[in-house]
C-alpha cells in the first residue's frame, strides 16, 4: 500500500486502454487509506430537469470537479462526473482546500444556478470499516487524458451517507465564489446519427454474484462496441460547435461576479467567433489548431463509465438499443443487477479546459434531455427494500 499513499496516487497506476477492462478485477487498486471522497449532488435535481434546467443540473456537476481541481491546482485525482454531481477522491494534504471547494461551490450552485446542492467529505477510513471498499483503475481515452473508473460499493456507500446529511460539508458564506476556471459549453447538443441516444446505469443486485455481474458488463459492453466507436454519441471528426444563451450564461456565471458578466459575455463571444472562423477557414492561431483541438474533444470524452456500476451514455440503433435492455432485464430477472434508462435524441457536453493550447481538456457527456439523473431515479424505484450498503464488482 505504502507506493500508493503520496498524492500521485492516480497518476501512477497503470493503465488500461479498451474499455472492457472494466470488468476486469487486476485493474483496480485500493484507494489509499489517508485519502477521503468528496461527493456532491443536485437536492431534487429530476424537478429541475423536468423544469428544463437539464443544462444548468449538468454545469453544476462538473462545478464540483472545477472547483476542486483548480483548489488544488492538481488535474490529476480520480474523479467521475454522475450529471447531476460527481465524486473527488482527496489525498490527505488537500483536504482542508477540498473542503473550502466544498463548501464554495454549494454557495455558487444556490445563488447563481438557483439550486440546492448538498455535499460531504467521506474518510476512506470509515468507507473500510463500514464493510466496502474504494478501488480505483485508470482508463486512458487519449495520450494527454485518463479518467478515473470506481469499484468495491465505497463510493455508493459515501453518496447514501451524504444524502442522509452524514460527513457534511456546509455551504459556504453568501459571496463566496469557486475557482471555476476552464468550465465551459461551447458545443451544439449532439444529435443521435444512430437511433437514439440512452443514458445508462446498471448497478450489481446484492443477490448477484461478482461474477454474474462482472459477464453482464462484458456482455453489455460488446454489445455496445458493434456500434460505431463503441456507441460513442460524438463523431470521429468532432462535435459541431454552437454557443447558446443557456450556454453562454452558464458559462459567464461561472467565470465572473454579476458586475463583470456583460464583459465576460463578450469575451467568451469573440472567442468563440474566431473559432468559428479559425473552423471555417481550416487556419491555426499559433500552436493551436482547430482541427486537432475538435478531434481531441472526440476522444477525451467520458461518454462511459464504471462507478460502482456501469454508466453509459451511447448513440445506438433501435435494434441495437432492444438486445441491451433485453440483456439487462434478463440480469435483472436473475437477480443479478438492477438498472434504469432514459432514451432521448441528443446528448450534451460540459468541458474543463484549462487550456485549449493544451490536449489534456476533458468534456464530460449526459443526455439532453435528464440523462443520469433520469435514469438515476428510474433505478432508485427498483432498489427500495434493498441493503444500505453492498460490495460490488469487479
Amino acid at each position: 500500500m505504502a507506493e500508493f499513499s503520496s498524492d500521485t496516487f492516480f497518476s501512477t497506476l497503470p493503465v488500461f486502454v479498451e474499455f472492457e477492462g472494466v470488468a476486469d478485477r487486476d485493474n483496480y487498486q485500493p484507494l489509499p487509506e489517508d485519502w477521503a471522497l468528496a461527493t456532491a449532488d443536485i437536492v431534487d435535481s429530476t424537478g429541475a430537469i423536468e423544469a428544463g434546467n437539464y443544462k444548468s443540473v449538468n454545469m453544476a456537476g462538473a462545478s464540483v470537479i472545477s472547483a476542486i481541481l483548480n483548489a488544488l491546482g492538481q488535474h490529476d485525482l480520480p474523479f467521475v462526473f454522475g450529471g447531476d454531481g460527481a465524486l473527488v477522491a482527496i489525498p490527505p494534504s488537500a483536504r482542508g482546500k477540498a473542503e473550502e471547494a466544498l463548501a464554495a461551490v454549494q454557495s455558487w450552485v444556490k445563488e447563481e444556478l438557483q439550486m440546492t446542492m448538498r455535499a460531504a467529505l467521506v474518510p476512506v477510513s470509515d468507507i473500510r470499516a463500514a464493510g466496502v471498499d474504494v478501488r480505483v483503475a485508470r482508463f486512458q481515452v487519449s495520450e494527454g487524458v485518463s479518467y478515473a473508473m470506481f469499484a468495491g460499493g465505497g463510493a455508493s456507500w459515501a453518496e447514501t451517507r451524504m444524502k442522509e446529511g452524514l460527513y457534511a460539508v456546509p455551504p459556504a458564506a453568501p459571496g463566496t465564489r469557486p475557482d471555476l476556471s476552464g468550465l465551459s459549453c461551447r458545443w451544439n447538443p449532439i444529435r443521435s446519427r444512430h437511433g437514439e441516444i440512452v443514458s445508462i446505469i446498471a448497478v450489481p443486485s446484492t443477490a448477484g454474484s461478482g461474477l454474474a455481474f462482472q459477464t453482464l458488463i462484458t456482455d453489455v459492453v460488446a454489445l455496445a462496441a458493434t456500434q460505431e466507436r463503441g456507441g460513442h454519441p460524438v463523431a470521429q471528426e468532432g462535435p459541431q460547435l454552437g454557443l447558446s444563451r443557456p450556454g453562454l450564461e452558464a458559462e459567464a456565471k461561472a467565470a465572473a461576479p454579476k458586475e463583470k458578466r456583460l464583459r465576460q459575455k463578450l469575451f467568451i463571444i469573440a472567442q468563440y467567433l474566431l473559432t468559428v472562423m479559425l473552423f471555417r477557414f481550416g487556419a491555426t492561431l499559433g500552436r493551436f489548431d482547430p482541427k486537432v483541438y475538435r478531434s481531441d474533444v472526440a476522444q477525451n470524452t467520458d461518454f462511459r463509465k464504471f462507478d460502482d456500476g456501469l454508466k453509459m451514455t451511447i448513440d445506438v440503433s433501435k435494434a441495437q438499443l432492444q438486445r441491451i435492455e433485453a440483456r439487462l432485464e434478463e440480469a435483472a430477472q436473475a437477480g443479478i443487477c438492477r438498472y434504469g434508462l432514459h432514451r432521448q435524441d441528443s446528448a450534451l457536453m460540459t468541458c474543463i479546459v484549462p487550456t485549449p493550447l493544451s490536449r489534456t481538456h476533458m468534456h464530460f457527456i449526459d443526455g439532453a434531455a435528464g440523462g443520469y439523473a433520469v435514469a438515476a431515479s428510474r433505478l432508485k424505484g427498483s432498489l427500495s427494500g434493498l441493503p444500505k450498503a453492498s460490495s460490488v464488482t469487479p
